[in-house]
């Protein structure tokens, strides 16, 4: 049986607070569609989150060169937005560059649940959600994009990026489509009971 994970990404208050409310609605409602599907299943959900230092010192090159102050650990802004269905049995991880693996704990995480196939939601699609489409994928683990639960400032680059890795390196799925074709819970405890 596939082990399926969510993974949510930077849906935080200092980037959606900019967005049109009908967007950050769509993404914020379909993820919470999604999170509650997986936590029904016991598939872990994992919520990635970016965080900053207010001198910037721990910030990538472009925010420390430009004084680019976003998502500054204790304030509002590196909050998830308050839709957002987290729960306290739910993974948190704090990443400090594009890419979700990168020197963060998501690695164990996944490995310690044997995950083989990655649901991602968030923002935004040609930066961090696909440096850990492209990350996960080198580690063979499968990758479905969320449709309605991604999105991005920049629609030319985020198209240019879907083109890129749809059907190679993941592949953008419509969240009823995701949701039809997960396991149904009867089914799941079925196949756990017969592992043991």
């Amino acid at each position: 049986m596939t082990q399926r994970c969510l993974l949510i990404i930077d849906l935080l208050n200092d980037f959606l607070d900019h967005w049109d409310r009908q967007t950050v609605e769509v993404l914020v409602s379909n993820t919470n569609r999604l999170a509650s599907a997986f936590r029904e299943r016991q598939f872990p959900v994992i919520w990635v989150k970016q965080e900053f230092r207010p001198d910037l010192s721990d910030a990538f090159l472009e925010m420390r060169d430009r004084q680019v102050r976003i998502c500054i650990e204790g304030t509002r802004g590196a909050r998830l937005h308050p839709d957002l269905d987290c729960r306290s049995d739910d993974s948190v991880i704090v990443k400090k560059r594009y890419s979700a693996f990168f020197r963060t704990g998501l690695d164990d995480l996944l490995l310690q649940s044997d995950v083989d196939e990655i649901t991602i939601c968030g923002i935004n699609t040609h930066a961090c959600v696909r440096m850990a489409a492209i990350d996960a994928y080198q580690r063979d683990i499968r990758v479905v994009l969320a449709k309605e639960c991604i999105g991005s400032y920049d629609n030319a680059h985020a198209q240019m990026s879907l083109s890129y890795m749809d059907g190679k390196i993941a592949r953008l799925t419509p969240v009823a489509e995701i949701l039809a074709g997960l396991p149904a819970v009867n089914d799941l405890g079925a196949a756990l009971s017969a592992e043991v």
